[in-house]
């Protein structure tokens, strides 16, 4: 197989910074919209799909990270790096901020938002996260544990090999997400060993190594928007709203085909293709080298705002989100970014937050 070289030869803070955003405007979204009248009108209609599109858009975010995260590390001229080397390096990435933000949102959970403060709690958060979002640094903890093994795995794969273990992946992935939502079935998905985020991962590296015409990338980027929009749709329509979110799922092959398309487009762009303009490309270079930081402080700065200020709740400007999505989403990751920007002039407090 032949792989780009070592050096990234794509936009790498781009994509950082769609990814960014793409994640704060499916936690502002607030899909699925609530519909609490019994008499449905246009404005409820209105509003569902307002929602549903922003989180279609806002669901590629985490793929996106986990893909380049892939392409960027699991690179076989990285194969002989030494594991001390490479543990090394991403305990100075995530080791202190993981254990900075635990505790951060351990107290922030249970002082400010009122979480009982229980052992089960206690254990709970420990073992998942001290607040939802958290759960992305277990990810990322657990993918770099099997990385030294896997960039072996990526060097010797014959490209047909490495096309047939994704094509398992996403076979095991879909089907199992389905037979869980859709069935009354028990089952254990063991009989694939490749499975969840593990396929998103490889699937970064996979995609630098293969050649795909723009047009069926843009394809399955349509596809994997509008099947999103238009499955959940159907699906809340004909089953209830009890399976909404199903085709929204990262485990979903519409999310799967979706962002992998977006991925290779964005890929194919050249590293300069915003360096025409200095001071863009210098923001979006400073966004991302920071896109950690701001992530694990986003959540603190949306809930916050959502209190009143001023009269007016910030995250119901219009009580339309249409309106509302995108204006609260800049709001969170502008703050975010501030406050980021503030905290990364404190020589000690840089290293504790990302």
């Amino acid at each position: 197989m032949q792989f780009k070289p070592a050096e990234a030869k794509f936009p790498v803070d781009l994509i950082r910074t769609i990814a960014i955003v793409m994640i704060i405007a499916v936690h502002t979204s607030g899909f699925p919209y609530r519909i609490l009248n019994a008499q449905i009108t246009t404005l409820d209609v209105v509003n569902w799909f307002a929602t549903d599109v922003y989180a279609a858009v806002g669901m590629f975010g985490v793929p996106l990270f986990v893909m380049l995260t892939g392409a960027l590390l699991l690179n076989p001229n990285k194969a002989d790096e030494p594991l001390r080397v490479f543990y090394k390096k991403r305990l100075n990435r995530i080791g202190l901020p993981f254990v900075f933000w635990t505790i951060v949102y351990f107290l922030w959970s249970f002082r400010v938002l009122g979480k009982p403060l229980t052992l089960f709690n206690l254990g709970q958060s420990l073992l998942s996260g001290s607040y939802a979002h958290l759960w992305y640094l277990y990810l990322l903890m657990g993918l770099y544990s099997v990385t030294p093994v896997l960039r072996v795995l990526v060097k010797h794969l014959n490209r047909g090999l490495f096309a047939y273990l994704i094509a398992l992946w996403f076979v095991g992935t879909v089907s199992t997400t389905y037979i869980h939502v859709f069935t009354e079935f028990e089952f254990n998905p063991v009989m694939f060993v490749f499975f969840d985020w593990i396929g998103y991962y490889l699937l970064g590296i996979f995609l630098l190594s293969i050649s795909i015409r723009r047009q069926t990338a843009y394809l399955a980027a349509a596809f994997g928007f509008l099947g999103a929009i238009v499955g959940d749709w159907l699906l809340t329509a004909t089953a209830g709203e009890h399976y909404t979110g199903y085709f929204h799922s990262y485990m979903s092959a519409t999310v799967i085909v979706g962002a992998a398309g977006l991925f290779f487009l964005l890929v194919s762009l050249p590293s300069t293709c915003i360096e025409g303009n200095f001071k863009v490309s210098r923001v979006i270079h400073w966004i991302g080298q920071n896109t950690l930081p701001i992530y694990l402080i986003h959540i603190i700065v949306m809930v916050s705002l959502t209190n009143q200020v001023f009269g007016v709740y910030l995250n119901s400007l219009t009580y339309m989100p249409l309106v509302d999505v995108p204006v609260f989403t800049f709001l969170v990751f502008s703050v975010s970014a501030i406050v980021v920007y503030a905290l990364k002039k404190i020589p000690y407090v840089k290293k504790l937050i990302g």
